[in-house]
């Protein structure tokens, strides 16, 4: 009898739900962190720079939730694009364009951006965010 492939989802299809469901939470109003669910381990962590206004780790689904809420506070408008990635295992080694758009001064700044990313069963569980250049971006946020 022939055993069933065990289909693990590639990197596109985890960073599209992730994306997507990020995107989602920081676009909604009074925002539920159930949604978080179904692209965040319980136990995720994510590590921003510390020379940004949301420096830190930021874990659990509340942390990303609070991560997410400051975020939002700070920019208007986050897109992503020309999303490329790379798996190794549980890794996604990912790439992109990121603009970000000041909610205060309406400046934006678009550049390079990489993410290391370590997934549990098809969730993430740790993010390591490399921006281009974190000067620039204080810059447009005074």
């Amino acid at each position: 009898m022939d055993k069933p492939l065990d289909r693990r989802r590639t990197a596109m299809e985890l960073l599209e739900t992730m994306f997507e469901v990020e995107m989602r939470f920081l676009q909604s109003g009074p925002e539920s962190l159930d949604m978080l669910a179904g692209a965040f381990h319980t136990e995720v962590v994510v590590h921003e720079p510390r020379s940004l206004p949301y420096a830190g780790d930021w874990n659990g689904l509340d942390g990303v939730g609070a991560l997410f809420r400051k975020m939002r506070e700070i920019w208007s408008d986050v897109t992503v694009e020309g999303l490329q990635a790379a798996q190794n295992d549980d890794m996604v080694f990912m790439s992109c364009t990121l603009s970000l758009t000041s909610r205060a001064s309406g400046a934006t700044v678009k550049q390079p951006f990489a993410e290391v990313l370590r997934f549990r069963d098809d969730r993430l569980i740790e993010g390591t965010p490399f921006y281009h250049d974190t000067s620039e971006i204080l810059a447009v946020l005074r």
